[in-house]
């Protein structure tokens, strides 16, 4: 099952040398666990609630290349040229697949309150 990793990252008005150095190095440690930018701080487009800051999203092929990438040594080494600079949150997340349904889900969850009542 594809997952993502998930970056909300509020970056300075100018940013620091470390961090282009980090963006230069990234892509490398994304490669041998098939990691892609899918979102890289474009500007959003907030329709509710606030959003202070920036998007970036990666996918990968699976959960777990998506830990392994996160873990390995390589990622660790350029970590903190981030994360020394820019306050931010990141999340690992399994995407849901083609065939989700929300109404099924919605289902199922009325099912599992109701047991709680």
């Amino acid at each position: 099952m594809t997952a993502y990793g998930l970056a909300h990252l509020r970056p300075p008005p100018v940013l620091p040398e470390e961090v282009y150095q980090y963006m230069e190095r990234i892509q490398a440690t994304l490669d041998p666990f098939g990691g892609k930018f899918l979102v890289h701080g474009a500007p959003v487009e907030v329709k509710e609630g606030e959003w202070p800051g920036a998007l970036v999203v990666i996918e990968f092929p699976s959960l777990g290349a998506a830990r392994e990438w996160y873990g390995s040594p390589a990622y660790q080494e350029i970590l903190r040229l981030r994360a020394n600079h820019i306050p931010g949150d990141l999340i690992l997340v399994e995407g849901c697949g083609p065939d989700h349904d929300s109404a099924a889900l919605a289902t199922t969850l009325r099912e599992a309150a109701a047991t709680l009542e």
